[in-house]
């Protein structure tokens, strides 16, 4: 099983549809707090429909937290428009970890410093700046499970 870790989401629809993708993939959802919204926030329901309450969720208060509640070896791939290593260059696992950072500023440079051998982008044209989240979860959450059913 795959898990899509979102540090700190703000914008609730995008979570909702996260959430629709990872319930799709059997993925579990990881969010790690400040939220920028409740959990009960009628947008994130409408994006993730009644499919919402079938989500396999954790919710974790802060970055240490998540770290020390998974187990040791623990794979993390770090999703950052500040590297060159494209995502399809990966050979995910089950059980690797996709960490996504904040709808508006990413992940924390230092936390980018410290993983840097396994960040990884979507490639896109110059003009663009960033994708929306939760269509850069969809691309790289699909690709692993394209790359997970070659594998059995």
């Amino acid at each position: 099983m795959l898990n899509v870790v979102l540090l700190e989401p703000e914008i609730p629809p995008n979570t909702g549809n996260i959430g629709r993708l990872c319930l799709a993939t059997g993925a579990t959802l990881h969010l790690i707090e400040p939220l920028g919204f409740s959990l009960d926030d009628k947008l994130l329901k409408r994006a993730g429909l009644d499919y919402w309450p079938l989500v396999h969720v954790r919710q974790w208060r802060d970055w240490e937290a998540f770290v020390a509640g998974q187990a040791e070896g623990a794979r993390y791939w770090f999703l950052t428009t500040k590297t060159d290593a494209a995502y399809w260059e990966a050979e995910f696992e089950d059980g690797d970890y996709l960490v996504f950072g904040r709808e508006t500023r990413g992940l924390p440079a230092p936390l980018l410093a410290a993983n840097a051998s396994t960040c990884l982008t979507i490639p896109m044209a110059k003009e663009t700046r960033s994708l929306n989240l939760a269509t850069s979860v969809g691309i790289v959450l699909y690709e692993a499970v394209r790359q997970l059913s070659t594998k059995t």
